[in-house]
Parts: C-alpha cells; structure tokens; sequence
C-alpha cells in the first residue's frame, strides 16, 4: 500500500500545547473535526482505544506513540503527526507502563489491513537512527512532509 497520500503538511502541527495525553487528544480531535477528516464520535473512540490498546513505543532513538482509533470513527484516511510543545504521558504498547513522549502520529486508517503495514512501516522509520536524527532537527512542517514522505 502506497502510504505517502496519507500525510499532508496541512496536518502537521509543530509546538502543540497540552500537559497532558487528554489536553492533546482534545486539541487534535478539534483539528481533525474541522477539515472534517473525522466524525463527531472521534475524541471518544480514541481514548477509548488508547485506554484498552495503549500505542506509546521506546524506540532506541525516540519516544514516539502512534494514537489511533477504529475505522468507523474516520470519514477520510489521514495521519496527522503532533510535535509538542511539552512531553505528557503515555502508555506502552504492550504492557501499559508510563512514559513520555513529545511526537505523536494519529492514525486515520478506514481498513484495518492498512493499519497494520502504516503501523510497521512507521516503527521501521523511527528505528532508523539516521531518519530520527533528521526528524529531529526537523523544525517546520514542510521539513517533516518532505522527511516523511521521501522515507515512508
């Protein structure tokens, strides 16, 4: 599956407030919801499948969480990648214990197939030290478009 039409410069968002995992879900959600990406029921299937299948990853180069929820909560495929302001955090996958993390990539998948190579294809970018450290350094959302879509 081709997974470069799924990011736009116009959804990333650089310096994104929040204190915590909630305040940044409810900021993302309002973007979301106004490019009418997702339905009204978005917030809530979020954090309902962040609380039962937390996506918080330690890679060796970078914290990153990969916030996703079910396909009926998606009116069109999207990612929408977060660098925030401050660290909030988040759970592991897997085993659920806490950490922190500033980059967040929201999923917006419609078929569950395709969430599962954007998932991995994703996890084999941040394990690429030399693409985390031009991550990084990445301070616009154009450099992180171009970033993403040369390497995905």
């Amino acid at each position: 599956m081709n997974y470069k039409n799924l990011f736009d410069m116009e959804l990333i968002s650089i310096n994104v407030p929040g204190a915590t995992e909630g305040e940044v879900f409810d900021f993302i959600a309002e973007k979301l919801k106004s490019k009418a990406l997702v339905e009204a029921t978005y917030l809530e299937g979020l954090r309902k499948r962040e609380a039962d299948f937390p996506t918080g990853l330690i890679t060796q180069h970078l914290n990153i969480a990969l916030p996703h929820t079910d396909p009926e909560h998606i009116v069109k495929p999207f990612v929408f990648i977060a660098k925030l302001e401050n660290e909030v955090l988040v759970k592991q996958m897997g085993d659920n214990q806490e950490m922190k993390t500033k980059d967040l990539f929201f999923l917006g998948i419609k078929d569950g197939a395709g969430q599962a190579g954007l998932l991995a294809a994703l996890m084999a970018l941040f394990m690429n030290e030399d693409f985390v450290e031009a991550y990084k350094t990445a301070h616009t959302a154009e450099a992180i478009y171009h970033l993403i879509v040369e390497h995905i």
